[in-house]
């Protein structure tokens, strides 16, 4: 294997990269500072951020170094079907830019517990604000800021706590300049991880081309559908043993909304990028996310796909090895450590981006939900603006060296890290969204309702994921909601499970809702008309390419 230390080269492209995102966020800071100092402006960017960077935003929320490094083995194990988390993901978003983006606008949020509070009550906000923060520093910029940096070290070859320390600097400094700083250097940080990551497809596919004796990325890609066949499915079959991740057609009409649109509709760190617009910059910014989410299996899946087939046929035998046995998730490191001088830094300069990005996003919306639904509610109710901002600063500092100490006792490594995110989360994804979608569109759903959705969601979810201990479940084999696992337990596939909980919480909150002798007291519905679910000609334009594009892209990988 070839030294994984970088080159002088490497350097002065990563220096090229770090200088001018640090100097375009000094830029944007020293421009706009003087705009507006309040707290929304500094945590929402208030009709600060134009489309473009709205859409380049929410991409660098979402792609970090779980997708790079987890998704890409995910490609070496089980092929193209994983993609289906990023063209699913870009439907979504339409959804959620047509009917979630105009009811969150309209009604003025600024937070999702703030949306808890008006349309529930002060404590269904008060506790999922307590919930999220918990989720977003123990498990979400913990994972982020270790799998990020467990990369970074196994690239460049420096020591894993100084890669954690490095990251965690990098991304305060941006964070420390608000969202419009955030928004703005997210524009870089895309188009870094965006060439980079095509920059390392690129080269996957000439290996491949090259390694049967003929060149060109288009021959490489036509070697791997005939090499791989098996590796170009996007629905799976039960005989298939990662069905259990990805169950048949569960990735189209199953669980796989649920993890979705609970993960763009409800979530603070992706829809706040999207708060501070008016309609229709948010909207456009939502649709060109989905439009570059359409590319990201290209830059993260592709990959890994080339590294099964080249270690299928020999290569990387050793190189794929840990700890005795094939971890899937080195792929992607182990064809960055084969880009020549200087590609190999942008490469670096792209995961870094991914990562410093994730984290930032991350940071910024702990400190917004800390400082708007705890500190000013509760803590200091007579904050000045300035109070809230300094006290936005001083809880991201705070966050991430928490996330610093905390993350390398939490047992993450880049096997297991994209498995940690999706367990934790989604025990309580089904009950939180059932929540949010009955609070947008029924007015009668109640405050205890909602309170039955978050604690019964979970502990139903914990239930079914136990559940293959205490009885065979066997004989849901039969109707495709059981598959045997790596231990030869049959047990519920985690998408099947996240639907049926949804499907659990919905009935049983429409029951207490209904049962309940204040709901006419309570019946809390939110500002909403038909009008304001109409789109421009120029979104619903861009909405049928995407859906004719996944429609596409379904036919001929199904």
């Amino acid at each position: 294997m070839k030294n994984n230390l970088l080159d002088t080269k490497d350097y002065i492209v990563f220096a090229i990269y770090f200088v001018i995102v640090a100097a375009y966020g000094l830029y944007i800071y020293n421009k706009k500072k003087s705009e507006s100092t309040g707290s929304k402006d500094y945590f929402l960017a208030e009709g600060s951020l134009t489309w473009w960077a709205i859409g380049a935003s929410l991409i660098a929320s979402n792609i970090s170094a779980e997708q790079f490094i987890g998704m890409s083995g995910s490609g070496f194990k089980m092929g193209l079907a994983i993609a289906t988390y990023e063209w699913m993901g870009a439907l979504t978003l339409v959804v959620v830019a047509v009917f979630f983006i105009p009811v969150y606008l309209k009604n003025k949020i600024a937070t999702m517990p703030q949306f808890l509070h008006q349309r529930y009550n002060g404590t269904v906000a008060m506790i999922m604000a307590v919930f999220w923060l918990l989720l977003y520093v123990v498990v979400n910029l913990t994972s982020i800021l270790y799998l990020g940096a467990l990369a970074v070290s196994s690239i460049s070859g420096f020591d894993l706590s100084f890669c954690m320390y490095a990251i965690a600097g990098f991304a305060i400094i941006i964070t420390l300049g608000g969202m419009k700083v955030i928004g703005y250097t997210d524009v870089i940080q895309v188009f870094f991880l965006i060439l980079g990551g095509l920059a390392t497809t690129y080269l996957a596919l000439n290996l491949v081309s090259t390694h049967y004796g003929t060149t060109g990325v288009f021959e490489g890609y036509s070697l791997m559908t005939s090499k791989a066949s098996e590796h170009f499915h996007m629905i799976l079959k039960p005989d298939n043993e990662n069905y259990i991740d990805l169950p048949g057609l569960s990735v189209l009409v199953g669980g796989m909304w649920i993890v979705n649109l609970n993960y763009w509709g409800c979530n603070q760190y992706i829809t706040q990028r999207a708060l501070g617009a008016n309609l229709e910059t948010a909207r456009g910014g939502i649709l060109f996310a989905a439009f570059l989410k359409l590319l990201m299996p290209i830059i993260v899946v592709l990959p890994g796909i080339a590294a099964y087939v080249l270690y299928k046929d020999g290569a990387f035998q050793a190189e794929m090895l840990q700890d005795g046995s094939v971890n899937p998730d080195r792929a992607y490191p182990v064809l960055l450590n084969l880009l020549p001088a200087g590609l190999k830094g942008l490469s670096f300069a792209a995961l870094t981006a991914a990562v410093v990005a994730s984290l930032a996003g991350k940071a910024n919306s702990i400190a917004t939900i800390f400082t708007l639904d705890i500190y000013k509610k509760v803590l200091k109710t007579d904050a000045t603006e300035k109070n809230l901002v300094t006290t936005g600063k001083i809880s991201i500092i705070v966050a991430m060296i928490l996330g610093v100490l905390i993350a390398p006792h939490l047992g993450i490594d880049k096997k297991g890290g994209f498995q940690y995110i999706q367990e934790y989360t989604g025990f309580v994804s089904p009950g939180i969204f059932a929540m949010f979608i009955l609070g947008f569109f029924w007015k009668r759903t109640t405050s205890s309702a909602a309170l039955f959705a978050t604690i019964g969601g979970f502990g139903l979810s914990i239930l079914l994921k136990f559940l293959p201990t205490l009885t065979d479940l066997s004989w849901l084999s039969g109707m495709g909601f059981s598959v045997k696992n790596a231990t030869g337990v049959y047990e519920i596939p985690f998408l099947d499970r996240m639907g049926f909980v949804f499907v659990f919480c919905i009935l049983g909150m429409v029951i207490i809702s209904l049962a309940s002798n204040k709901v006419k007291a309570e019946a809390k519905g939110l500002a909403i008309d038909a009008k304001m679910f109409k789109t421009s000609t120029s979104f619903a334009v861009g909405a049928l390419i995407i859906i004719g594009l996944l429609v596409a892209l379904y036919s001929v990988y199904w």
